[in-house]
């Protein structure tokens, strides 16, 4: 497992966050196991939102159980739409989303803090504010944006910078192999893959800025799994001629290197010039530690340009 240090948190942060928005987590059943297994795997950096059902609550048994605290990192989002998709990118709601998510976890400050969607009729300086506002009362570490524009990021930076404030640390925007070709949510999932979000990535590139992705598997095209296997937004966003390639070239590539579709994927994730984290949400142990193997896969420019088509990515 590689780790690095991450802006204004004092403990090292994995390069892989594990997702905890699958049913055990949401159901609140007991996942100590499980999540022994994930720190034991050399992930120490949990990715959590107050959305995800009981998974805070879940988290937080395990944290005072284990005595892990001290160890581990939490990432955990606020201002989720409500119902009917009603906007709460607001400081009240942000507010008692930390309230509550603190309560749960079990402790009073979040490591990484991010705005769950975003509402572009509200100026990103004034989100900046309310962000280090909560900073500077010791509530949370570093923040920043899930399912938000790069542009938005970058008017929430160029605003912090202007005026002397913390800005922006992670966007957690889909990235992977797997070309999003269809928005498996009506509210947008901002991915920044495909040859028009390259000016994204060039952005991402050139100011260093965390990039978290989520579902860099492609929930699940790209884990190994048979495409009749595949189903949810794994198969509505990406089941398309060109994915289908894809993944053709990576189990060709795998069985090469000897290793499995998902470590290639993975190393293909990695070997890009952002800055790449990824939460990834397997239940299975054996799964998690082999994915977390994803670095002894090395890749050349040109292999990794093989593996999308012939494209930079």
């Amino acid at each position: 497992m590689q780790y690095t240090v991450f802006p204004v948190i004092d403990k090292r942060v994995s390069r892989i966050f594990y997702g905890t928005s699958s049913a055990p987590f949401l159901q609140g059943k007991d996942c100590d196991k499980l999540l022994d297994a994930v720190f034991e795997a050399g992930i120490n950096t949990l990715d959590t939102a107050r959305k995800y059902g009981q998974s805070e609550k879940v988290i937080g048994n395990w944290l005072k159980r284990s005595g892990l605290d001290k160890d581990v990192v939490i990432l955990s989002k606020c201002a989720h739409p409500g119902f009917l998709n009603i906007k709460r990118v607001k400081e009240k709601c942000i507010r008692e989303d930390l309230e509550k998510s603190c309560e749960y976890l079990g402790r009073n400050y979040i490591d990484i803090y991010l705005l769950h969607r975003d509402d572009e009729r509200i100026p990103a300086g004034e989100i900046v504010e309310w962000m280090n506002a909560l900073h500077r009362e010791g509530r949370i570490g570093a923040f920043g944006g899930s399912n938000w524009k790069a542009s938005r990021v970058r008017e929430a930076n160029e605003y912090a910078e202007r005026n002397g404030l913390l800005g922006f640390s992670v966007s957690s925007p889909y990235y992977g192999l797997g070309d999003m070709i269809r928005d498996p949510w009506l509210n947008g999932t901002c991915p920044i893959t495909g040859d028009k979000k390259q000016s994204d990535r060039d952005y991402y590139i050139q100011s260093g800025i965390a990039v978290e992705a989520f579902g860099p598997l492609a929930s699940g095209f790209f884990s190994g799994k048979p495409l009749n296997k595949i189903h949810g937004w794994g198969k509505t966003a990406f089941y398309g001629k060109e994915n289908i390639e894809r993944l053709r070239r990576a189990e060709i590539m795998a069985r090469e290197k000897g290793c499995s579709v998902a470590q290639l994927s993975l190393a293909w994730l990695y070997s890009s010039k952002m800055n790449m984290f990824s939460a990834l949400a397997s239940l299975n142990p054996v799964r998690i530690k082999e994915n977390c193997a994803y670095d002894s896969v090395t890749l050349t420019q040109e292999e990794r340009m093989y593996l999308n088509l012939g494209k930079e990515g």
